[in-house]
Formats: structure tokens, C-alpha cells, sequence
């Protein structure tokens, strides 16, 4: 029987080729790939560990698997950094949700008219910025009972001045038993009036009049018209003398409120930080009453950092409250750009409530201030600052609930996971030596390894980058011949 001619033609040749090619390309992977592998990531795996038999078995050295060789290239593409391992202490913590806050009682000020008139002036702005003893109004004085008191106190001065010309007159021109007699009849006069001049002056001091103005009456012999409204002196009844700005009386009558640490006071320089002008309550024109409230201030050099922790998370709190463990506060909105953790906060207290709703327990954090930004209105001239933190800012807060004394502490992206496994990468020179290690805890930025002695102290080890070096050498021992073949497991 014959056979019929055969028609291979070109196209039919290279489809036959493709399959023939791709059995080929797969027979011999294990030559190729690992090549291929070291050549895009800048790694070499040198031909005589990966033939060695005995590699992943703990021989004294390490596995030949367990190496990568990097470039200089390659160490700066992949942002690879290196860090001494050391043993030091670490604080384990729990992470809570908080909101920056005004102090009740002493962030905010209100400025009252003192008493009934006319604000004839406004020197400050909302917004500004403001300093103890700043003018904010002028206010002409309305008041009848102002008014009447200033008039008795001028009547004073007039009727002791008269009494003192009548002593001086009889001193030099009288003579005698009777003449003397008078003379102390004066005095006795005159001691009278000087007692209710004391008394009138207390009245214009308490009614709102200044040292000054009261003076000015005696000096000029004319009524105030006008007074100013200040800027209040803050003050914390913690403060050292604070007792001196009161009477005697009540300054005996009131105990001294004790400071629960040193760092927690408000910071004591003599210069008070400045007011924000928060609120004005009355325009040029306006006529108010006496207590009327002109003005709100703000004072925002130290305030609260509200942390709502859950009820699981109390006791920690409170353990921490009591053994003076520093709080970290880590801002979530950078209002004022970007902002570093706050360390070394101390609570202040917790508080004896529980949210109906939200089953939250407040507990509260100082958190001192810092102004970031200084400007001036070149239309008024006034001051406006920028402070760091805001009320109503949120944060987040770590709260130390248990310490290791002695660990090695590593970033997060300084170990690896494969599976169940856990691994960090020692360098030995130019290469990197993979090590599996026992991660005792770890949170969103840290990892603690047990001192086991899969790591020492003094190695070098890379705290950036484990995963793409894991990754690597994954790639670079892909396809190669299983190193345990012939061993019995």
C-alpha cells in the first residue's frame, strides 16, 4: 500500500512547535527560574548552596535558603533600613478614641459690666488675642447709686479739708484752755470724717471705680464719668499666693486647694499666655445693666484631652491613673499640619459615670498648648494667634497597661510573616540572614520578640522592608530542587 505525500507546510511546523517549546520551558524551570528570580531583584543564590543536600538542617551555620544578598541598588529601591538590636523596656498599651476639650471652670472667662451705663467703645475683635489688664470697652457710668457715691465722697474730701484749715487757723492764733479745747474738738471732727472717707473710697472700689480713678477724684475734685473693662487676671486657686488676691477674711476661710502633681499646673511664667476673644455681647452704643455679660474669653494654653474608654478598658485606665503611667496622645486631624505623638501626659482623673448610651467611661488628659502661628490685622492692629490644638479635635490615646522589662522591640514592618511563622532578617555584610523569631506582642507600629536567642543583642537587623525581603527569597528559591530530598523526616 503507498503512502501518501506528507504536507508540512511552515505554518503547521510552528503550531506543532508552541506545545513541543512549552514542555521544554517546563521540564527546565529548575535551571532557569531561580536565575531569572535573582536577576530582577538584584540577589544572588550562590549554585553551590542551593545543591548543598544538608541546607534548612541547623548544622551551625545558616540554610543557604535562609540567605539573600541585596544590592546597594536594591537596599535603596525597597527603602531598606538597619537597627542595633537592643533590650530595653516596653510599655503595652490599649488605644482609645478621645476629643480635645475645654477646661470647665478654667478655659473659658466672662467679662460683666460691672455695673449699670453707656459702652461708649469696643477695642477688641472676636478672634483676637488678648492679655490680662487690655482694655476691651469704656462704659460712661449711668448709675444713680455710682453717681450719688462719688458725690458723698467729694463732699468728704471738701468737709475735711475745711476741718483741717479750721485746726491749722486755731493752732496759730488761739491760746488758752478754751482755745485748746476746741482745737481737740476739731481733731476728733476731722478723725470722723477720715473714717468715712475710708469707707466712701471702699464703696467707689467695690461699685467697679480703679485705684487710679478713685485717686483722680481726690486730686482733681471731679466725678468719673467713664470707666474701662479690662481683661481678668486668670488664676487657679492651685496657684502659689493665689490666697493673696482675697480678703483676709476669706483667704483664712477658704483651704488651700493642693496641686495633685507638679506637672499638672498650669505653667508658671510670669507672663500669662494670651486670650482668644471668644464672644462680644454688645456693640459700641449699647446700654447695659449691671452683671450684663459684654464678653466672652477663652483661655486655651492648657486644656483637656476627653478619652472614652469602654468598660473592658476601665480598669486599665484607672490602674494607670493611679500609678502615674504617661498617657500618648497621637492627633487624627492634623488641623494644624502635621503633628508628632504628645508623650508623657499624665491623667487627670477618671470619672465616676458610665454613658447611658454610648457605655463609655471619661477619663481626662492635660494636654498644654503651644501657639503655631502669630499674625497682625493691619487694619486694627490687633493680635490673632493659632493655637496647636483645638477644641473638639480628636485623638487618639495609648494608655501603658503593662510593661516589659527587658525585650527587643522592632518596628512592624521589621518581621515577616509566612503562615504560623514569624521572621526577621539579620545582616551579616552584604547579605541578610533569615531567622524565625517568637513575637511575644504587637500592635499597629510595634512588635516584641522574646529573648530567646534567635536574636542578640548587638546584631544588626532590618526594621523596614521584611516583607519584600521574605517575598525575594521566596521568588529566588521558587522551582529550585527540594533541599530535603533523600533526608528522612
Amino acid at each position: 500500500m503507498r503512502l501518501g505525500k506528507l504536507n508540512l507546510s511552515p505554518r503547521r511546523l510552528a503550531i506543532a512547535a508552541v506545545p513541543v517549546a512549552a514542555v521544554a520551558l517546563w521540564l527546565s524551570a529548575g535551571w532557569w527560574l531561580p536565575e531569572l528570580s535573582a536577576l530582577a531583584f538584584g540577589e544572588e543564590t550562590p549554585v553551590e548552596a542551593a545543591e548543598d543536600p544538608h541546607a534548612g538542617h541547623d548544622h551551625g551555620v545558616a540554610a543557604a535558603g535562609e540567605v539573600i544578598r541585596l544590592s546597594e541598588q536594591a537596599r535603596r529601591t525597597i527603602g531598606l533600613r538597619t537597627a542595633t538590636v537592643e533590650l530595653t523596656e516596653f510599655d503595652r498599651t490599649i488605644t482609645v478614641p478621645g476629643v480635645v476639650a475645654e477646661r470647665p471652670g478654667r478655659s473659658n472667662l466672662q467679662v460683666s459690666a460691672p455695673m449699670t451705663g453707656m459702652v461708649t467703645d469696643v477695642f477688641a475683635t472676636e478672634g483676637q488675642a488678648v492679655r490680662p489688664g487690655d482694655t476691651l470697652f469704656l462704659m460712661r457710668l449711668t448709675h444713680e447709686d455710682v453717681v450719688q457715691a462719688q458725690t458723698d465722697y467729694l463732699k468728704t474730701l471738701e468737709a475735711l479739708d475745711v476741718e483741717e484749715r479750721e485746726i491749722d487757723r486755731l493752732q496759730t492764733v488761739s491760746r488758752g484752755v478754751v482755745a485748746g479745747k476746741v482745737v481737740l474738738e476739731r481733731q476728733y471732727e476731722k478723725q470722723k470724717l477720715e473714717g468715712l472717707l475710708k469707707a466712701q473710697r471702699q464703696s467707689l472700689l467695690l461699685h467697679g471705680l480703679e485705684e487710679s480713678q478713685v485717686a483722680r477724684i481726690a486730686s482733681d475734685r471731679n466725678l468719673v464719668r467713664e470707666i474701662r473693662i479690662v481683661v481678668p487676671e486668670p488664676h487657679d486657686p492651685s496657684e502659689e499666693g493665689h490666697g493673696e488676691a482675697h480678703d483676709p477674711a476669706v483667704r483664712e476661710a477658704t483651704p488651700t486647694v493642693p496641686a495633685r502633681t507638679a506637672s499638672l499646673q498650669e505653667p508658671t511664667s510670669q507672663a500669662h499666655p494670651p486670650l482668644t476673644v471668644e464672644r462680644l455681647n454688645v456693640h459700641a452704643g449699647d446700654a447695659v445693666d449691671a452683671n450684663a455679660p459684654l464678653a466672652e474669653l477663652s483661655d486655651l494654653s492648657l486644656l483637656y484631652v476627653e478619652g472614652r474608654a469602654f468598660e473592658r478598658d476601665a480598669a486599665a485606665v484607672v490602674a494607670a491613673a493611679r500609678e502615674d503611667r504617661p498617657v500618648t496622645a497621637l492627633p487624627t486631624d492634623n488641623l494644624a499640619g502635621a503633628s508628632d505623638p504628645v508623650t508623657g501626659l499624665e491623667i487627670a482623673y477618671v470619672a465616676n459615670r458610665v454613658g447611658a448610651d454610648s457605655r463609655v467611661v471619661p477619663f481626662y488628659v492635660l494636654l498644654p498648648n503651644e501657639i503655631v502661628s502669630d499674625g497682625r490685622d493691619r487694619a486694627s492692629g490687633g493680635q490673632f494667634l493659632t493655637w496647636k490644638y483645638k477644641p473638639g479635635q480628636r485623638m487618639r490615646l495609648r494608655v501603658p497597661v503593662e510593661t516589659y522589662a527587658e525585650a527587643i522591640v522592632l518596628p512592624i514592618e521589621a518581621v515577616a510573616e509566612a503562615g504560623a511563622e514569624r521572621f526577621a532578617f539579620v545582616e551579616n555584610g552584604a547579605t541578610f540572614e533569615r531567622r524565625p523569631v517568637h513575637v511575644v506582642y504587637r500592635d499597629a507600629e510595634s512588635v516584641v520578640i522574646a529573648d530567646d536567642g534567635s536574636l542578640l543583642p548587638g546584631e544588626s537587623v532590618a526594621v523596614s522592608a521584611a516583607h519584600q525581603l521574605q517575598m525575594a527569597l521566596k521568588n529566588a528559591a521558587g522551582g529550585a530542587i527540594d533541599p530535603h530530598a533523600g533526608h528522612n523526616h
